[in-house]
């Protein structure tokens, strides 16, 4: 191919993918025609929670509220209650009133110096998060399209060609989120180009002389009369398409691909190099790139079930990160895998495979927070253990034990307390059981240790919340609190002091706890930090890289007694996890949370809160278990319906 053939083909793929590329692109619809009919008690609960509204919210908003959050001026962070009072139910609200309750709850609004609520009435606004889920119609909510990430583009190759996922190793890595990034900037584009040049060269040899398998598979199907080519190369294209966007192309979409074929034909391309660039235009293509609905499907404005194609996406992405295999395709063809069974059957299936890796890679170390670890910054003077090595066990360490509980559908309690962990000799070093465990392999150990087992006493997870010099009870307590329990914490305000800008000589003496509990004084810090600190001060006998110790590094005693939000007390890490695998409601519904919200690419809203609901009481059912929780959200509504508008 000569050079300025090859710059109009990459011209021609770059509009194309870019026209394309703005049709697919997800739009909000706030709006459904066809919405499903609502059950008599939930038109009941609208009613009362319209009443509740009325009675309770709107006078707290305009007593308490509205002087500073309005239209008509300028508002703290941005956040006004003026649109809330005339559509309370809208779905754009839903994160404000959380934030907004999150805030009242901590005494922290409204300000001290303005008029202050009474505990009765913080306490009936605190309950409007119960309530105003009610004024949601039954939505599945928005539809995301969303892209690939990184490792689930690299493993597609892999599964459609057998290449090395390394190839993929030029893009950016992901940022965490609620799910996935939906953006392509033209730097990425262009190095899917790359990519893809890379792959097709694998797949379609240049030198025809050597065939590839794909060669023997589909070349010696071409007939030398030009007036069948097309129809022999529409067969190809359909093949090879429905593995390559997951599911079968439509007419237009194969017409598309002809027209790249004979395209190439035109500019004067071999057949083989026409083949390899329509192949090119199918991995360039948002049809690849995405994960979207079938293409030329007629459906009623407004809601209708996915298809079963789609389904298959979205559950092998979410729980392998890669396209489905043969035994789920074959499922979607014959319209079988939406029957809940079969959809069940096939969760089961698949958490008991190897692939199911990926659920951990990709939604456990977003919800852990542990993205991070492997790059994390540590004082290599005060901790010349974190090597390479141990952050890799440390990582793993979590990831075997969530598999372990996953696979073998254990109770969520188990997430937070145990009596085994997986550990290699790097690791147990920290747990001082150096003398139990040989090697660099992960193996399980039992534990006697109370105060360990369970996330909540995992070294990657204690360094993972911490500085890299020092512990923090701040940050450990917002972990458990929002990872953990599901508590919505305000955000910190602008420009608060560090505790390392206190006079270092007066503080000399004190231990990090009496720093913090000083820090605290500050009635701009105080309320949050009433909530947050107690419960890190509970894991302050781990250190920055989760060694125990009795004394802190000035010599003087850990006091690690705290006490949750609920009044509740402790004076131990056992006694912490403890008091949270009572409250296994509140933690698994907050793992149910955050694994919908990972699994539709969205944040919760309106309707899905009284899905959650739902769900919740079919997991309670079962135990709480871990594969109940997987399938009620595979099942879910929201995961098995789109809007269509």
């Amino acid at each position: 191919m000569s050079l300025p053939v090859t710059i109009r083909m990459e011209r021609f793929l770059k509009n194309a993918f870019a026209a394309i590329l703005l049709a697919v692109m997800p739009m909000r619809t706030d709006d459904c025609s066809a919405q499903s009919v609502l059950p008599a008690d939930h038109e009941a609960r609208k009613a009362e929670a319209e009443q509740y509204f009325q009675k309770s919210i709107r006078p707290f908003i305009k007593t308490y509220c509205l002087d500073c959050h309005q239209n008509r001026r300028p508002t703290e962070a941005g956040l006004s209650f003026t649109p809330a009072l005339d559509t309370p139910g809208h779905a754009a609200f839903s994160e404000k009133w959380k934030k907004a309750v999150a805030r009242v709850k901590a005494h922290d609004m409204p300000p001290e110096g303005l008029d202050q609520p009474s505990d009765e009435e913080r306490h009936n606004f605190v309950q409007w998060l119960d309530q105003v889920k009610y004024l949601s119609p039954k939505d599945p909510g928005p539809f995301v399209i969303r892209r690939l990430t990184k490792t689930e583009y690299a493993n597609t190759l892999r599964d459609l060609f057998g290449v090395d996922p390394k190839v993929a190793d030029r893009l950016p890595d992901e940022v965490s989120g609620e799910g996935y990034l939906n953006s392509l900037s033209p730097l990425q584009l262009e190095q899917y180009l790359a990519i893809t040049d890379q792959v097709v060269n694998q797949v379609i040899a240049t030198d025809e002389s050597s065939p590839t398998n794909w060669h023997r598979e589909w070349i010696g199907k071409l007939p030398s009369d030009d007036s069948d080519v097309r129809a022999t190369v529409g067969k190809i294209a359909g093949s090879l398409a429905k593995n390559v966007y997951r599911r079968p192309a439509s007419d237009d979409e194969v017409a598309v691909l002809l027209d790249v074929f004979e395209l190439g034909r035109g500019k004067g391309l071999s057949e083989i190099a026409s083949l390899r660039l329509m192949l090119k235009a199918m991995l360039v293509s948002p049809q690849f790139l995405f994960i979207t609905p079938a293409e030329g499907t007629a459906a009623p404005a407004g809601i209708v079930p996915l298809d079963d194609h789609q389904i298959a996406s979205r559950l092998s992405y979410l729980l392998w990160a890669t396209m489905p295999d043969a035994e789920l395709m074959a499922l979607a063809d014959s319209k079988r895998l939406h029957d809940p069974p079969t959809l069940k059957a096939q969760v089961n299936r698949m958490l008991n495979d190897p692939r199911s890796r990926a659920l951990f890679d990709g939604f456990g170390t977003q919800w852990l927070g542990l993205t991070d670890l492997k790059t994390r910054a540590f004082d290599v003077s005060k901790f010349p253990q974190m090597t390479d090595a141990m952050r890799s066990a440390m990582y793993d360490e979590v990831r075997l034990f969530f598999e372990d509980v996953v696979r073998n559908n254990h109770s969520v309690t188990r997430l937070i307390d145990s009596d085994y962990t997986f550990l290699n000799n790097d690791l147990a070093e920290i747990y001082g059981l150096q003398d139990v465990v040989s090697g660099p392999e992960m193996r399980r150990v039992s534990l006697s240790d109370r105060n360990r087992g369970g996330i909540l006493g995992m070294p990657g997870v204690l360094a993972a919340t911490s500085f890299p010099n020092r512990t923090s009870p701040v940050i450990r307590g917002v972990w458990v609190l929002q990872q953990v329990l599901g508590e919505q914490v305000p955000s910190a305000p602008p420009d608060v002091p560090e505790l390392e800008t206190q006079d270092q000589q007066s503080v000399a003496n004190l231990t990090l706890r009496e720093r913090t509990e000083l820090h605290r004084t500050d009635p701009v810090c105080a309320n949050c930090h009433q909530l947050l600190d107690p419960i890190g001060f509970g894991l302050e006998n781990f250190d920055a890289i989760g060694r125990w110790r009795d004394q802190d590094e000035n010599g003087l005693a850990i006091d690690a007694t705290g006490e949750l939000p609920d009044g509740s007390r402790f004076t131990s890490p056992e006694e912490l996890k403890a008091m949270i695998a009572g409250r296994v409601d509140d933690f698994s519904r907050n793992l149910l949370e955050k694994l919908l919200a990972y699994a539709l690419g969205r944040r919760l809203e309106g309707y899905d809160e009284i899905v959650v609901d739902e769900l919740m009481r079919e997991i309670a059912a079962d135990d709480y278990r871990m594969q109940t929780i997987v399938t009620a959200v595979v099942t879910s509504y929201p995961f098995t319906h789109r809007q269509t508008d």
